[in-house]
């Protein structure tokens, strides 16, 4: 049994199925892991959900910035319908059976036995593993609870921006959804810059990506993400970077997660759905 991780999908539905070819993928024994973003701006969504809904324990998604997007529109918050291409999800006849599954996802994994974490886009440098695991699971609750909906009108932001054990309600909740789906950069302190997305070089002297802040509580924790098209595939401190760009004609990137063996990418070109800096 092999277990893979992949990068953001963002509906592009046949890169994923060229790249399951591509590693042999067999739905009887193997698992997959999915850093997040399975949706939002390439052209099939809907059947992203399916596909990945239909493999049911096999199996594993982190939520991403854009499947809380899709979850917010669908609860009435239309802060970035003018950025979506979610209409696919939303006019579906199993809408509904496909939200309640999204929701439900976590915000971050860890697999023991395997020694792997896997999170959208971050994690504070304050928090080592289980202080991450316990914050994750607060915004879960928040989205599996009879007030989601209040939460999802409430969770744009880009404040707070730095951890601190005291902070509550909202505040705490939108910092750690923004540190677990939207981060890239820090500063040492652990400041969230949430507005740099290039990639390491073009950011101003005094940040750096999270995964590079010294003495990172996480950082003997072997740990895959996504959410950083600019940056591509990379591996260093103890991280795996899965964004490889599909989206943008860049690649589809997965590795299978050992706990012994090296860790290589297997990639597949693709074609782009969309042109950096398009709306939607």
């Amino acid at each position: 049994m092999a277990t893979y991780a992949i990068g953001d999908i963002q509906g592009c539905y046949e890169d994923l199925r060229r790249l399951l070819e591509r590693i042999g993928f067999d739905a009887d024994r193997d698992r997959l892991w999915f850093v997040g973003d399975l949706v939002n701006r390439g052209p099939e969504s809907v059947r992203v959900l399916r596909f990945v809904h239909s493999l049911g324990e096999r199996a594993v998604v982190v939520l991403g910035n854009h499947d809380l997007h899709l979850l917010a529109l669908a609860a009435g918050n239309p802060k970035h319908a003018a950025k979506s291409n979610l209409h696919d999800v939303l006019e579906a006849p199993d809408r509904e059976e496909l939200l309640d599954w999204l929701r439900h996802r976590p915000l971050m994994h860890y697999h023991e036995r395997k020694g792997f974490a896997m999170v959208h886009a971050g994690l504070a440098p304050q928090w080592d593993l289980k202080q991450a695991l316990a914050c994750a699971r607060e915004v879960e609750a928040a989205l599996r609870g009879p007030d989601h909906r209040a939460f999802l009108h409430d969770m744009y932001g880009n404040d707070p921006r730095r951890w601190s054990p005291e902070l509550t309600g909202i505040d705490r909740l939108r910092f750690i959804t923004n540190c677990l789906t939207r981060m890239r950069y820090c500063d040492a302190e652990g400041n969230l810059s949430l507005s740099d997305k290039g990639p390491p070089g073009s950011q101003p002297p005094h940040l750096m990506p999270w995964y590079a802040v010294p003495n990172r509580a996480s950082r003997e924790v072997r740990i895959v993400f996504g959410h950083w098209s600019t940056l591509g595939y990379r591996a260093e401190h103890n991280t795996w970077a899965l964004d490889a760009g599909c989206l943008w004609g860049g690649r589809l990137a997965a590795v299978r997660l050992r706990r012994k063996k090296p860790i290589e990418p297997v990639t597949i070109d693709c074609p782009g759905h969309r042109q950096p800096g398009a709306s939607v």
